[in-house]
């Protein structure tokens, strides 16, 4: 796999976009301490693949972004690009056979995360982990050599020496698809696991479908039976409904005739009213003539009662004389009779002294 350019822009200490243009043979960048040297590494691993911090020298991810300076802002994202050429053979994996040249880019923006695009298209951060596994490279492999990994090779392990001798060898792709496929033998094992846990379950649904199936039978046929049931109850109502109609429109032309009838003798007490009312005015005369001759009468009545009330009390009073007389009769009837029973027996008196003087004489 050979690399033709690697452009950095806001990645690090490169604030601007930059170019590092690889030539055929070798390339070499040189510089003081602090001049971005390992940046450029830092981004080849990055746009690679790379997603552990502390191989970007940061605590997070995006401490690849710059950061900002005295003279220069902070920037929101950075990005590297990668131009490879030589793809005219189409070995790359599925997605990146589009062109003869490959561009892979990495951006990333604060507080969204970091997304790859392939000559323009979004891939997955696998995909281009497994492109440069499959040559032999990556953002892992021993030929990335930082500073200070000269010593760590000469005093590596043997383990640590094989992965050198096989990414040589071009099989480190092989290992990365294994570890891949092994993975993926695993999670079919755990999807097998789940499988007979679902068929388990499945098994306890087939049977709660089947009892479920049964009384879904047994719904059916009482569903039939309610609805020959509503049916026959549908028809014995319509037929009521039938019978009512019936005595509802006899019922109707009976009042629709009263109502006729009805409306002819309103009309005759319509006229009757209106023969009322023309007869009502010489009623009204009549009516305020007797009223009148009412009051008067009654003026006249209250005259002669009060008349007939002081005559009252005049004969009362003259029977009270007259009663009062009648006592006063009787009483000097009573003297009379008293008187003359006197005078009687003073003449007898008389008479007999008179007698007794003839006999002295």
């Amino acid at each position: 796999m050979r690399f033709s350019k690697l452009r950095l822009n806001g990645f690090k200490s490169f604030v601007d976009p930059t170019d590092l243009i690889i030539a055929d043979g070798l390339t070499g960048v040189v510089g003081p301490n602090g001049c971005g040297k390992s940046n450029l590494l830092e981004a080849l691993r990055w746009v690679m693949g790379e997603n552990r911090p502390t191989a970007m020298r940061g605590g997070g991810m995006e401490d690849v972004i710059f950061a900002g300076a005295s003279t220069r802002p902070a920037r929101n994202f950075a990005e590297v690009s990668l131009q490879l050429v030589d793809n005219s053979e189409r070995l790359a994996p599925a997605g990146f056979n589009d062109e003869d040249t490959l561009e892979v880019v990495r951006r990333i923006t604060r507080d969204i995360g970091s997304a790859f695009k392939s000559n323009g298209k979004d891939v997955r951060a696998r995909d281009v982990q497994m492109l440069f596994a499959d040559a032999s490279t990556g953002s892992h492999s021993p030929s990335l050599v930082r500073q200070g990994q000269i010593a760590e090779l000469i005093n590596a392990k043997p383990r640590a020496r094989r992965r050198v001798l096989e990414e040589a060898a071009g099989i480190s792709g092989l290992y990365q698809r294994r570890h891949e496929a092994e993975l993926k033998l695993r999670g079919a094992e755990t999807n097998l696991t789940r499988v007979d846990d679902v068929l388990e379950q499945l098994t306890a649904q087939l049977a709660s479908l089947a009892r479920q199936a049964r009384q879904a039978k047994r719904y059916r046929e009482i569903g039939a039976e309610l609805r020959v049931a509503e049916g026959m109850l549908l028809y014995r109502r319509w037929k009521e409904a039938d019978q009512a109609r019936a005595e509802a429109e006899a019922a109707l032309r009976e009042m629709v005739t009263a109502a006729a009838r009805g409306e002819a003798g309103a009309r005759e007490a319509a006229k009757a009213r209106e023969a009322a009312e023309a007869a009502i005015p010489p009623k009204r005369e009549e009516e305020a003539i007797a009223g009148a001759v009412l009051q008067r009468l009654t003026v006249e009545r209250d005259a002669l009662a009060s008349q007939e009330a002081a005559a009252l009390e005049a004969v009362a009073s003259l029977e009270k004389r007259i009663a009062q007389l009648g006592h006063d009769i009787e009483r000097e009837t009573g003297l009379n009779h008293d008187a003359g029973e006197t005078i009687e027996r003073l003449e007898w008196e008389a008479a007999e002294i008179v007698k007794a003087s003839d006999g002295f004489g």
